[in-house]
């Protein structure tokens, strides 16, 4: 029997799980039964909180499909929650070792605040063939890889099916890309859909991908920080960047759903 707390960070939802005592080593299988809707508790991923020798705390996630992700904006900010609900730590700044590198965190019930970085150089103005069409589009990593794509309007794109389609092109093999459609709205705010490798599918918010959308913007001379914006959860969320990106914040509010019982059986 494990405990466990379900918590989102603007309609990203998790399942986490303390895993200090290092009991847990299914993490692979734990994270696909839990997500999984309908005989589980469902949600985009599982986290487990994890010991480091690093930084204060290590931060392991896999994506509902079991595979594990590098880093998950929307989830680190629900993990430092997470520490807070369980008083594992009462510090309100916490280090937290990823796959992708070491990240800093402040906590401010309910918000929480990440200090980002690129972990590559970004490919700006890439040509993709889809479906007979070339499409333009901007590759950043933010802890994962990102296609970003802008769009006038991005309720009329259909997210699921050309998500699949370029998350699976040649272009980004063997690891994939999650795939973005930025709508900029004015210099201070824009709109941001994803779909999100791991899940296979659109989610209602998704850090990373937030955070790349907006540097890209910044890039492409569209934002200038701070930047607000709206994610398909309806919930808005901030990212500040200085101008040579040497400083990236992503803050945004979490919200505990509800705490029980795993039940192996």
């Amino acid at each position: 029997m494990l405990k466990f707390m379900k918590i989102t960070g603007s309609g990203n939802d998790f399942v986490l799980f303390n895993n200090l005592d290092g009991k847990i080593t299914n993490r692979r299988k734990l994270a696909i039964e839990v997500c999984r809707f309908k005989y589980g508790v469902g949600a985009d991923g599982a986290i487990f909180l994890e010991k480091s020798k690093k930084a204060d705390f290590k931060m392991r996630i896999f994506n509902s499909d079991g595979s594990e992700a590098e880093m998950c904006g929307n989830g680190l900010r629900c993990l430092i929650r997470f520490i807070h609900e369980q008083k594992v730590s009462k510090k309100k700044q916490l280090s937290i070792e990823t796959i992708a590198g070491i990240y800093s965190t402040r906590f401010n019930n309910p918000d929480v605040s990440i200090r980002m970085f690129l972990v590559e150089k970004p490919k700006l103005n890439q040509l993709i063939e889809l479906n007979g069409e070339n499409i333009v589009v901007h590759w950043l990593n933010t802890g994962v890889p990102h296609a970003v794509i802008p769009v006038r309007n991005v309720e009329s794109v259909d997210v699921p099916t050309l998500g699949r389609l370029i998350r699976n092109h040649k272009m980004f093999q063997p690891a994939g890309t999650n795939v973005d459609w930025l709508e900029v709205i004015d210099s201070h705010h824009g709109k941001v859909r994803t779909y999100e490798r791991g899940v296979e599918d659109e989610t209602l918010a998704c850090g990373t991908g937030i955070v790349a959308s907006v540097l890209c913007g910044a890039m492409l001379e569209k934002f200038i920080s701070p930047v607000e914006i709206e994610a398909r959860s309806g919930e808005k969320l901030k990212v500040t960047f200085s101008r040579d990106f040497s400083e990236i914040f992503f803050e945004g509010a979490t919200k505990l759903i509800f705490e029980g019982r795993w039940i192996n059986r």
